[in-house]
């Protein structure tokens, strides 16, 4: 699970992806869901499954006491084995890490590119040493940059170094473009050079390299199949996606008996029409009154992907 605890930050950095609609806003979020306490987080992971979570934001450590609230409320009800890292842009003190300890099991450093040339003498490695002799896993999480290798300095201290495909987004497209930066193509995020940026360092065991692609048809794929598998109703069908596909009639006076031969599971009355399989609807049209569509949207009321009329 993702658990997005604010979009505020204190830093200002360029390449920065995070949205419109997220960036400046002290607003929690649970993947996609805009919640409200910490029992709204257990509630989510509980309805994906998470074996996890990754607090983000804007900066986590701007809100401590948030943070170290909802974790604590993840670890008691999910099981100390539940993991949790966190990413910042700062670099922990002493006594954040001890706020953290035993709830908190990775710390994910995120230091802004202009530290990266001196990055060995920088606080960030002062405070990763000590997270790892505190017991947490630590390291490094940045996206592709030109520069890259100048964070070869900082393998010696760290358990790991993540690298991300730089991805052109809404909110830091005026800045890409300042720098001569494209997107690789029409059809993904990924900013051209990235990959080239940071293959000179892939080649280490410590580091990982996470491409954009496998953000959008791996990450998010996981995580939408396993909502979707513990929400969908009998007679939603779960894509190889993860989204779900059902039928919809708008416009119906009562209930046909087609329908209401399948059982009370075969069907669902909401405000927008009436919900069933998509496939009665398919075979079955002229027994039904009203307009038909077939509907494909994320999990548990979701996104919509696409409406087809029958």
């Amino acid at each position: 699970m993702v658990l997005f605890v604010t979009g505020t930050c204190r830093k200002a950095c360029w390449y920065c992806p995070l949205s419109k609609e997220r960036k400046g806003h002290d607003r929690v979020y649970a993947n996609e869901k805009c919640i409200a306490t910490p029992g709204d987080a257990v509630a989510e992971a509980r309805r994906m499954s998470a074996l996890g979570t990754g607090v983000t934001g804007g900066e986590p450590l701007d809100k401590l006491d948030r943070v170290v609230e909802y974790c604590r409320a993840l670890k008691r009800e999910l099981g100390p084995g539940h993991q949790i890292h966190l990413y910042t842009a700062l670099a922990p003190t002493r006594d954040q890490l001890e706020r953290l300890s035993g709830l908190v099991d990775e710390i994910r450093l995120h230091p802004p590119h202009d530290q990266w040339e001196t990055i060995a003498q920088s606080d960030f490695i002062a405070s990763a040493r000590l997270a790892k002799h505190m017991g947490f896993v630590t390291g490094i999480e940045v996206p592709s940059l030109p520069g890259m290798d100048l964070l070869e300095a900082a393998l010696p201290y760290l358990d790991f170094l993540n690298i991300n495909e730089l991805e052109w987004g809404e909110s830091n497209a005026e800045e890409m473009r300042r720098r001569g930066m494209v997107p690789e193509d029409g059809v993904h995020n990924a900013v051209m050079g990235a990959r080239e940026w940071g293959a000179g360092l892939c080649s280490h065991q410590k580091v990982h390299w996470c491409s954009s692609g496998f953000k959008d048809s791996v990450q998010l794929r996981k995580r939408l199949l396993r909502i979707a598998r513990n929400t969908a109703r009998p007679f939603d069908e779960v894509t190889e996606d993860g989204t779900v596909v059902y039928g919809l009639v708008e416009g119906l006076g009562e209930v046909p008996e087609i329908i209401r031969e399948l059982g009370d599971d075969g069907y669902e009355l909401r405000e927008e029409g009436l919900e069933t399989a998509w496939w009665i609807l398919a075979e079955h049209g002229d027994e039904i009154s009203g307009t038909r569509y077939i509907v494909e949207r994320y999990p548990d009321r979701g996104i919509i992907v696409e409406v087809t009329p029958l």
